[in-house]
């Protein structure tokens, strides 16, 4: 076993394949963070787009199908809050993930500060969330649940009487 410290020329060889091997890796985690972020809203539009479409059908049929409107009221509220609790996942997911994409960029600039040389990628700036996409994704989340319930609350609520 060979210490920490160890300058000969197969030590450095097997750390620097090491290195380049965790750099793959947290490149491909990085991609895969990236790719997340698309699934996610993916996953937030299809289930809030049924369970919207339900609360839809609930308000054109209910009177056909004999529902209390209370109890039709309830449902709608009820659909609505799951696609709250689905949106709450959906910002959970994308905030974690871009605190995992911050804690791999530096893992990535710690690595190419030690091999390639101080300062060869610049890392990433928190204040600069304008300018990622996450963020965009997490406003369109939070504006089309808040629109959901403003329309469910001016419209379909009072309708159901």
């Amino acid at each position: 076993m060979t210490a920490p410290g160890d300058t000969r020329p197969e030590t450095a060889s097997i750390r620097q394949e090491l290195a380049l091997e965790r750099y793959r890796y947290i490149l491909q985690q990085i991609h895969t963070v990236n790719e997340n972020a698309h699934r996610f809203l993916a996953l937030f539009q299809t289930l809030a787009t049924a369970l919207v479409s339900a609360a839809l059908v609930l308000f054109v049929g209910y009177r056909k199908w004999d529902v209390a409107p209370a109890t039709a009221r309830g449902g709608v509220i009820g659909l609505l809050s799951l696609v709250t609790v689905v949106a709450a996942f959906t910002a959970t997911l994308i905030v974690v993930g871009a605190m995992n994409w911050l804690d791999y960029r530096n893992e990535e600039c710690d690595i190419t500060d030690e091999f390639v040389g101080p300062g060869f990628r610049k890392r990433p700036r928190p204040g600069n969330f304008l300018r990622w996409y996450e963020t965009y994704v997490l406003l369109f989340v939070i504006v089309s649940v808040i629109t959901m319930w403003l329309i469910a609350a001016i419209f379909l609520l009072p309708a159901m009487r």
